[in-house]
């Protein structure tokens, strides 16, 4: 395993390393919150929740893209605690109506609009370039330029061997994350305008009405 920027990385590019180490710490903090929560309001104790636990969790999230069903459920996990103790909850309680309070993205939604906002900028040229470069429109090709999907502004997906590294690659994830979402999202004038259509489209998707 190497860390880089704080970021761990394992041989076999699993990141159940990075995972282990973002639960731990998160963990590790909200029992700190806990000792002192009874002294907070509850605005404090949600900017102190997002300040020292969501931040790590989202800390480099984009490069989970793909990660095995289980990482995401342990990083899921620390979303849960926190909305419990942020409303005094039980261990058990149902925590979707704390997550929908809160407005927090569930972990797949989180890795999403991280990939997006990154899809976003390299399209509006205020992304490096080495990410920039490996994103291209339908419209830039030439054998599908003719095509209805060309004005859609559509990405490019690149053909992978092997599902389990390939489609984890960000020109992959990003395209096809940034694919999936409607053409009113995708045509946002400006990068702000574009976060707050992203964060309603996404969070319809984690919490889907009843």
């Amino acid at each position: 395993t190497v860390r880089d920027l704080g970021f761990h990385i394992n041989s076999d590019v699993t990141l159940t390393t990075h995972v282990s180490a973002t639960v731990r710490a998160c963990f590790s903090v909200l029992r700190q919150i806990r000792s002192v929560r009874r002294s907070l309001t509850r605005d404090a104790l949600i900017a102190l929740t997002r300040a020292l636990v969501i931040s790590k969790v989202d800390y480099c999230c984009s490069a989970l893209a793909g990660v095995s069903g289980l990482q995401i459920n342990r990083l899921q996990s620390v979303l849960n605690a926190a909305a419990r103790l942020v409303f005094a909850g039980q261990k058990y309680d149902h925590v979707t109506p704390y997550l929908r309070d809160l407005h927090w993205l569930k972990i797949k939604e989180r890795i999403q609009f991280r990939l997006c906002v990154l899809a976003f900028r390299c399209l509006h040229g205020t992304a490096p370039a080495y990410l920039a470069n490996s994103l291209h429109l339908v419209a830039d090709n030439d054998a599908r330029r003719c095509l209805r999907s060309a004005d859609a502004l559509t990405l490019l997906v690149p053909a992978t061997r092997r599902s389990t590294l390939g489609d984890r690659a960000f020109p992959v994830a990003a395209a096809t994350a940034w694919n999936t979402l409607p053409s009113a999202v995708r045509h946002s004038p400006s990068l702000s305008v574009f976060c707050k259509r992203l964060k309603t489209t996404l969070f319809s998707r984690s919490f889907p009405p009843e």
